[in-house]
Formats: C-alpha cells, sequence, structure tokens
C-alpha cells in the first residue's frame, strides 16, 4: 500500500554567507505552487488518481490528515506538520491541511495545473468539511 513520507528538512551547509537545504532530488514535478492558509483554512480535501503531491512548510503549522480510498472513514491518520516538514503524498491518498496558525507552503506536483490534466486528476471529496 503506498503511504506518504514526512521529513524534517535540515541544512546540507551552512556557513556566514546562510543555509543550503537539499528538498527534493529525483522526481519529475510539473507544476510548484506557493499557497498561504489563513488559521482555521481548510486545504485540500481531495486526491489524485494519479498525480503525486510534495508539500514544503515554509511558515507556520499544518494539520495533515490522510487516508487511504479504498479505506473508511475511520481510518483517518493525522500528523502535524511545521516550517522545513516536507511531506510525500503519493496518488489514492485523501489529504487535508488544516492551518493551526497562519501558514505558508510549496505544493509541488507531477501533473501540471495548466490545461484541464490537474483537474481531470483531482477528485474532491468535500469541501465543507475535512476528512
Amino acid at each position: 500500500m503506498k503511504e506518504i513520507s514526512i521529513k524534517h528538512i535540515e541544512p546540507i551547509f551552512e556557513d556566514e554567507r546562510g543555509k543550503i537545504f537539499d528538498i527534493l532530488d529525483e522526481a519529475i514535478i510539473l507544476h510548484v505552487g506557493l499557497i498561504t492558509a489563513k488559521k482555521g483554512a481548510v486545504r485540500g480535501n481531495h486526491y489524485h488518481k494519479k498525480a503525486d503531491q510534495y508539500n514544503y512548510i515554509l511558515e507556520g503549522n499544518l494539520e495533515l490528515r490522510v487516508r487511504n480510498i479504498k479505506e473508511g472513514e475511520g481510518s483517518v491518520r493525522k500528523y502535524i506538520l511545521k516550517k522545513d516538514d516536507f511531506v510525500y503524498i503519493p496518488d489514492g491518498l485523501v489529504h487535508t491541511l488544516i492551518a493551526l496558525e497562519d501558514s505558508k507552503f510549496l505544493d509541488l506536483n507531477t501533473e501540471s495545473r495548466s490545461g484541464s490534466g490537474y483537474e481531470e486528476d483531482t477528485i474532491r471529496i468535500n469541501h465543507d468539511t475535512s476528512i
């Protein structure tokens, strides 16, 4: 079964000029977006039929809720994401992000948002509630 992975990104190099972080390697990314979320905002609440998604937390704290589309509502797993956390969400996992405070994160996807490919691949659950 496909699973998410979460890792906290530490700098690979640091000196008086600043830090270098290796965030993602060996993935074909067709979309990179910057998402902001006010405290209490719900983002996502969908799954992708074939696209993989990556999120890198720049600011704030978010609760990530995930479940396999083949599992019932009782199988929701919850994680707290904070600055410099990087999460991989494979296709077929319903994912919802809830901002615990004002937050900002990068959204990377293996499907482009231009054209209709992304929307055809994205299955929305219910935007009024979260999983």
